[in-house]
């Protein structure tokens, strides 16, 4: 769906993405690049059609003689509609010649992440005046081993219902309140049918594959 924006507000976000901080190798800087504004120029310029119609005239239908033309333009892709369930996906691999190399290297994430510098000012299920969207970890996928060989490990944090979240994910309910703090609860790392009680600070510290969020109310 394509839809016409206000120039001044299309690239604004719920919160100041300035005043992240965007230490490397955090959660934080990776969204941060991900959803960085891009320039399209030179080959990478966008195909525009109100610019082709304009340049074409309205009758003139038959692809050979139209001219199209491309414009520059900037790109930003930001979060419209905030999940309940926030799903991380870490890319734990590169390009090293002809051959693909894993990354080990640690990533650092929080306990409770504030979403809001990465989701439109116009996000369709934030209460207007609201510029916080904080979710609450539940669940680390973890892999060790080799890009040709491994083992995926979890760890999982058991916690009460949240009828709320419920709510919101079935009927799709807005959000009035905001909590600050994660939902309580007990880690456990599980391997296989191993099953042992850890610490936060032991979830916190592993080599994150997946992270799994979820919306706090």
């Amino acid at each position: 769906e394509v839809l016409t924006e206000d120039p001044e507000t299309a690239f604004c976000t719920l919160a100041n993405r300035e005043d992240l901080n965007l230490e490397e190798g955090s959660i934080h800087h990776c969204l941060y690049q991900f959803t960085c504004n891009e320039k399209l120029t030179e080959t990478n310029k966008l195909l525009c059609d109100v610019c082709t119609q304009r340049h074409s005239g309205p009758k003139k239908n038959i692809k050979s003689e139209k001219k199209y033309i491309y414009t520059n333009a900037k790109k930003q892709m930001l979060i419209s509609l905030a999940p309940p369930i926030l799903t991380l996906h870490l890319k734990r691999f590169q390009q090293a010649g002809f051959n693909l190399r894993k990354v080990n290297r640690h990533i650092k994430f929080p306990e409770v992440i504030d979403l809001a510098p990465f989701c439109t000012a116009k996000c369709k299920n934030v209460a207007e005046g609201n510029t916080k969207v904080l979710y609450s970890l539940y669940g680390v996928v973890e892999h060790s081993g080799t890009m040709r060989s491994g083992h995926y490990t979890a760890y999982a944090k058991m916690r009460s219902v949240n009828n709320h979240l419920s709510d919101l994910v079935l009927q799709g309910q807005s959000l009035e309140a905001l909590e600050t703090e994660p939902v309580k609860g007990q880690w456990f790392h599980i391997s296989d049918t191993h099953v042992q009680a850890v610490s936060a600070s032991k979830v916190l510290s592993s080599q994150a594959y997946l992270l799994f969020y979820e919306r706090l109310l």
